[in-house]
């Protein structure tokens, strides 16, 4: 068990695009599918409401390392149009919101430049 939870750790440290690469690996060595199952619904049961696809999204700063402190302030300051001031508050202050309600593609965008700063950054 100790094996299995040093992979999930591992794997907590992956971007989505490195992830996304993982279960391509892992589906083209296996032989496996990460596509979810379908389960046949029991008689006379109601079918469940289909989820919608989320279109918005929040992206958040978890974690900065200290010796990247001000590489991060300066990243979220950019990205945000915050004062220097500002800036230095929410990074300090982690976790904090960095933006919300912005499209996949602007969430990934924001991560990935955080972290190449030295920020952790978790999309919600």
């Amino acid at each position: 068990m100790e094996k299995i939870q040093q992979i999930l750790d591992t794997i907590d440290t992956l971007t989505i695009l490195e992830l996304s690469d993982l279960v391509k690996a892992l589906e083209e060595k296996y032989g496996v599918s990460a596509a979810p199952v379908a389960v046949a619904a029991a008689p006379g049961a109601a079918a469940a409401p289909a989820e919608e696809e989320k279109t918005e999204f929040d992206v958040e700063l978890t974690a900065f390392a200290e010796d990247k402190k001000l590489k991060v302030i300066k990243e979220i300051k950019d990205l945000c149009g915050l004062s220097l001031g500002e800036a230095k508050d929410l990074v300090v202050n982690a976790p904090k919101m960095i933006k919300t309600a912005v499209s996949k593609e602007e969430a990934e965008q924001i991560k990935k430049q955080v972290e190449e700063a030295g920020g952790t950054v978790t999309i919600k």
